[in-house]
Protein backbone atom coordinates (compact mmCIF):
# COMPACT_ATOMS: atom_id res chain seq x y z
CA UNK A 1 0.00 0.00 0.00
CA UNK A 2 1.29 3.40 -0.26
CA UNK A 3 2.98 4.95 2.40
CA UNK A 4 2.06 8.79 1.42
CA UNK A 5 -0.54 10.54 -0.43
CA UNK A 6 2.21 11.28 -3.26
CA UNK A 7 2.85 7.35 -4.14
CA UNK A 8 0.58 5.18 -6.69
CA UNK A 9 1.41 2.30 -7.70
CA UNK A 10 3.50 1.14 -10.25
CA UNK A 11 1.87 0.85 -13.50
CA UNK A 12 -1.28 3.00 -12.38
CA UNK A 13 -0.28 6.17 -13.14
CA UNK A 14 -0.72 5.75 -17.33
CA UNK A 15 -3.96 4.69 -16.35
CA UNK A 16 -4.83 7.51 -14.73
CA UNK A 17 -3.85 10.09 -16.99
CA UNK A 18 -5.64 8.06 -19.87
CA UNK A 19 -9.07 8.23 -17.78
CA UNK A 20 -8.74 11.87 -17.34
CA UNK A 21 -7.80 12.68 -20.73
CA UNK A 22 -10.78 10.49 -21.89
CA UNK A 23 -13.48 12.32 -19.66
CA UNK A 24 -12.13 15.71 -19.74
CA UNK A 25 -10.52 16.12 -23.72
CA UNK A 26 -7.40 17.78 -24.01
CA UNK A 27 -5.58 19.07 -20.84
CA UNK A 28 -2.28 20.70 -20.20
CA UNK A 29 -0.14 18.27 -17.77
CA UNK A 30 -0.73 20.60 -14.36
CA UNK A 31 -4.34 19.94 -15.18
CA UNK A 32 -3.97 16.65 -15.12
CA UNK A 33 -2.55 16.29 -12.21
CA UNK A 34 -5.01 19.04 -10.86
CA UNK A 35 -7.83 16.70 -12.14
CA UNK A 36 -6.29 13.33 -10.34
CA UNK A 37 -5.62 14.91 -7.22
CA UNK A 38 -9.27 16.36 -7.05
CA UNK A 39 -11.01 13.08 -8.75
CA UNK A 40 -9.43 11.12 -5.48
CA UNK A 41 -10.33 13.60 -2.79
CA UNK A 42 -6.53 15.02 -3.05
CA UNK A 43 -5.50 11.03 -1.44
CA UNK A 44 -3.34 11.31 -4.76
CA UNK A 45 -0.79 14.30 -5.41
CA UNK A 46 1.33 14.58 -8.74
CA UNK A 47 4.49 16.40 -8.42
CA UNK A 48 5.80 17.65 -11.86
CA UNK A 49 8.52 14.86 -11.54
CA UNK A 50 6.22 12.23 -11.89
CA UNK A 51 3.79 14.01 -14.23
CA UNK A 52 5.76 14.65 -17.02
CA UNK A 53 7.92 11.75 -17.55
CA UNK A 54 4.83 9.71 -17.57
CA UNK A 55 3.30 12.18 -20.32
CA UNK A 56 6.42 12.21 -22.85
CA UNK A 57 6.54 8.30 -21.71
CA UNK A 58 2.75 7.79 -22.58
CA UNK A 59 3.21 10.10 -25.84
CA UNK A 60 6.19 8.06 -26.89
CA UNK A 61 4.15 5.11 -27.06
CA UNK A 62 1.62 6.55 -29.26
CA UNK A 63 -1.39 7.18 -26.60
CA UNK A 64 -1.41 10.71 -26.14
CA UNK A 65 -0.54 13.77 -28.78
CA UNK A 66 0.63 16.58 -27.48
CA UNK A 67 0.15 20.20 -29.19
CA UNK A 68 1.27 23.76 -27.97
CA UNK A 69 -1.47 25.82 -26.86
CA UNK A 70 -2.40 29.08 -24.16
CA UNK A 71 -3.70 27.88 -20.67
CA UNK A 72 -6.16 29.83 -18.31
CA UNK A 73 -3.36 31.72 -17.18
CA UNK A 74 -2.45 33.20 -20.70
CA UNK A 75 0.82 30.98 -20.85
CA UNK A 76 2.39 28.88 -23.29
CA UNK A 77 1.66 24.77 -22.21
CA UNK A 78 1.88 21.64 -24.30
CA UNK A 79 -2.26 20.51 -24.36
CA UNK A 80 -2.44 16.60 -24.77
CA UNK A 81 -5.11 14.84 -26.14
CA UNK A 82 -6.09 11.11 -26.31
CA UNK A 83 -5.25 9.14 -29.86
CA UNK A 84 -6.93 6.19 -30.91
CA UNK A 85 -4.65 3.98 -29.64
CA UNK A 86 -4.76 5.71 -26.25
CA UNK A 87 -8.87 4.52 -26.19
CA UNK A 88 -7.38 1.03 -26.96
CA UNK A 89 -5.07 0.65 -24.32
CA UNK A 90 -7.24 2.49 -22.12
CA UNK A 91 -9.82 -0.30 -22.91
CA UNK A 92 -7.17 -2.84 -21.68
CA UNK A 93 -5.75 -1.01 -19.02
CA UNK A 94 -9.30 -1.08 -17.38
CA UNK A 95 -9.86 -4.46 -18.07
CA UNK A 96 -6.95 -5.27 -16.73
CA UNK A 97 -7.09 -3.69 -13.46
CA UNK A 98 -10.69 -4.79 -12.64
CA UNK A 99 -9.31 -8.18 -12.83
CA UNK A 100 -6.36 -7.67 -11.06
CA UNK A 101 -8.60 -6.02 -8.41
CA UNK A 102 -10.79 -8.70 -8.48
CA UNK A 103 -8.35 -11.02 -8.00
CA UNK A 104 -6.81 -9.21 -5.10
CA UNK A 105 -10.05 -8.81 -3.43
CA UNK A 106 -10.75 -12.14 -3.49
CA UNK A 107 -7.50 -13.00 -1.69
CA UNK A 108 -8.07 -10.57 1.01
CA UNK A 109 -11.78 -11.68 1.63
CA UNK A 110 -10.05 -15.64 1.89
CA UNK A 111 -10.48 -16.38 5.75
Amino acid sequence: MPSSKSEVLQGTLDLLVLKTLDSMGPMHGFGIALRIQQVSDKLLQLNQGTVYPALLRIEQRGWIASKWGVSENNRKAKYYSLTQRGRKQLEQEVESWDRMSAVINRVLRTT
